[in-house]
C-alpha cells in the first residue's frame, strides 16, 4: 500500500451546521491523519480558480456560489491509499446513491450541497494541496 496525501474540503453547507468535528472524526476513525488544516472564507477568485476545470459545465456557477456561501475547512489528509479511502468515506456525490455510514449519506443536503470535496487522483491531489497550502504548513 502507498502512503498518500489528499485534499479534503468541508463545504459551507456542513460548516454552517457545525459538522466539522463529526466529519473529521470519520476520516480519523478510518485511519487518515489530518496533517494540515485551516478554516477559510474563499474569495471568488479562489473558488473560480479551484473549480476552473468545471468552467464549461452547467453547474459551475452554482458550485462557485455554494463555495462562497460561508467558511470552508481545507485540510490535507494522509494515510495508506488516502485518495481512495477519502472518496469511500465521502460517498457518492448524490447522497441518495451514497452508501450508509458515508459523509454524504449522513450529512449532505443535496447533490450540490454535498458537504465535502475530495481529490480524485494523485495528480489532482498534488495540485489541489498546493492551491491551499505551502509545504511548511503540512506538518504530519
Amino acid at each position: 500500500m502507498a502512503l498518500e496525501r489528499t485534499l479534503s474540503i468541508i463545504k459551507p453547507d456542513a460548516t454552517k451546521r457545525n459538522l466539522t468535528g463529526k466529519i473529521v472524526a470519520k476520516f480519523e476513525d478510518a485511519g487518515l491523519r489530518v496533517v494540515a488544516s485551516k478554516r477559510i472564507k474563499m474569495t471568488r477568485a479562489q473558488a473560480e480558480g479551484f473549480y476552473a476545470v468545471h468552467k464549461d459545465r452547467p453547474f459551475y456557477g452554482e458550485l462557485v456560489e455554494q463555495m462562497l456561501a460561508g467558511p470552508v475547512v481545507v485540510q490535507v489528509l494522509e494515510g495508506e491509499n488516502a485518495i481512495l479511502k477519502n472518496r469511500e468515506i465521502m460517498g457518492a456525490t448524490n447522497p441518495a446513491n451514497a452508501a450508509p455510514g458515508t459523509i454524504r449519506k449522513e450529512f449532505a443536503l443535496s447533490v450540490g450541497e454535498n458537504s465535502v470535496h475530495g481529490s480524485d487522483a494523485p495528480e489532482t491531489a498534488a495540485e489541489e494541496i498546493k492551491f491551499f497550502f505551502t509545504a511548511d504548513e503540512i506538518v504530519g
